[in-house]
């Protein structure tokens, strides 16, 4: 019997919505054909079922619902009707648009190892995490365009590795009172940062300096994928991800002019410097 999360399908549905509604969700995707938004929908709530596991779910419990999980994307991949209501809805995405299995383990895979590493020492380890994180996602987004291959792939994974490491920024204290601290320890060593600095009203300057370090780095992963992702990119496919860069850019715009303060004033990114984010990268990376 599939072992089922402590939250209903309607519960998972309402925190989908608002994921849809916060500022840096890529708008471009409400102005998709029906048949694209049903396919992001279906695998932003596999991916957004995974994490809530991984985070939300009572500890003792998490191991076995990963496994329920990795369970139906057995049954999803054996072209049988898995169990999870979650499943059911990614499985005619996967089979439409011809998914490969391996992204979706791996999304699996990083909530696992979310509950067992809890600290990462330098920025490389970091971006080993995106790559079971983050990356996928990007992958399964190219398949659903159908505009996997062409070299692609690598170009996603820098935008894709991006945008997870500018998350972290803006998700310091809440990723420290879950119990994680995902900015690198060499680095929080080299400006004299105490792990308790994450847990302040307002961010010591020492870790604004951390911030501003990660989200250079992040600045210049996002430089280096956009422009041949979106050169590549055509169509649907090219708005869509001309938003979620466009959504890096803005909030990377929000932590500079918040001065890095993400304990005291969390960074909103600003609509107009969004949409004008996004049409910049229409013009110029998508030519």
């Amino acid at each position: 019997m599939t072992t089922e999360p402590p939250w209903s399908a309607e519960e998972h549905e309402r925190a989908l919505d608002g994921l849809a509604r916060r500022e840096n969700f890529p708008i471009a995707t409400r102005l998709l054909p029906r048949r694209h938004r049903a396919d992001l929908r279906a695998v932003y709530g596999f991916a957004r079922l995974v994490d809530d596991i991984g985070d939300e779910a009572p500890r003792a419990q998490r191991a076995a619902l990963l496994d329920s999980v990795d369970d139906d994307l057995d049954l999803v991949f054996k072209g049988r009707t898995p169990g999870l209501p979650q499943l059911r809805s990614l499985a005619g995405t996967v089979r439409a648009r011809g998914i490969p299995e391996e992204p979706f383990r791996l999304l699996v895979q990083a909530n696992r190892q979310d509950q067992v590493v809890n600290r990462y020492g330098t920025f490389e380890e970091l971006l080993g995490y995106c790559s079971l994180s983050a990356n996928p996602v990007g992958r399964i987004v190219l398949h659903v365009f159908g505009a996997q291959g062409r070299g692609l792939e690598e170009a996603s994974d820098r935008v894709c590795a991006a945008l997870q490491v500018i998350e972290h920024c803006q998700d310091v204290g809440q990723d420290y009172r879950a119990g994680r601290i995902y900015l690198p320890g060499e680095d929080l060593k080299r400006f004299g940062c105490a792990e308790d600095d994450l847990a302040r009203a307002v961010t010591p300057t020492r870790l604004r300096g951390v911030l501003a370090l990660e989200a250079g780095r992040a600045r210049e992963l996002l430089d280096r994928g956009a422009a041949p992702l979106l050169s590549g990119l055509h169509g649907w496919a090219r708005l869509a991800v001309a938003g979620y860069v466009a959504g890096g850019r803005a909030t990377l715009a929000a932590l500079a002019r918040g001065r890095y303060d993400v304990l005291a004033c969390p960074p909103s990114p600003r609509r107009t410097v969004l949409l004008a984010g996004w049409a910049r990268s229409l013009r110029r990376e998508g030519r």
